[in-house]
């Protein structure tokens, strides 16, 4: 198993950050590589359970559960059900803290997820760079 953890620091204040990222079928507002998310039907997008379907840049598609949500701890943690990647098992954390020193906001993004031994480092690349590291850059910019 496979455990990522990748954190930043945002120039701008914590509950301000978690408005723009708390909405599970919000991610095109502020993830580069994220193009459209829909929900499917029957759930509201914080209800636990509910199921985005996200377009990639390339076109692919990633299907997610959410399996919990707090506003009060400002995170929210999901499942991939399917991926055009080799993952399974994947459970990922997004967390929103205040930085008490200033106007700043600490972010982090976990992860958990199998994948074929041949294709670990590969996977280590995508989630860590191209999705975290990609998403907490575009954050950056926003504010």
């Amino acid at each position: 198993m496979i455990k990522l953890f990748r954190s930043t620091s945002i120039n701008g204040a914590s509950d301000k950050v978690w408005s723009l990222i708390r909405g599970f079928n919000g991610l095109p507002k502020w993830h580069p590589g994220i193009v459209r998310s829909e929900l499917e039907p029957g759930h509201a997008e914080q209800e636990v359970g509910a199921i985005r379907v996200l377009t990639l840049g390339d076109g692919g598609t990633v299907v997610e559960r959410l399996l919990a949500v707090s506003d009060l701890e400002h995170s929210y943690t999901y499942a991939i059900i399917s991926a055009p990647f080799p993952v399974s098992n994947y459970v990922a954390t997004l967390r929103v803290l205040p930085i008490t020193d200033g106007q700043r906001t600490y972010v982090e993004w976990t992860a958990e997820f199998d994948t074929p031994a041949d294709k670990e480092e590969e996977m280590r690349q995508l989630v860590g760079d191209d999705v975290f590291q990609a998403g907490f850059d575009a954050l950056k910019k926003h504010f």
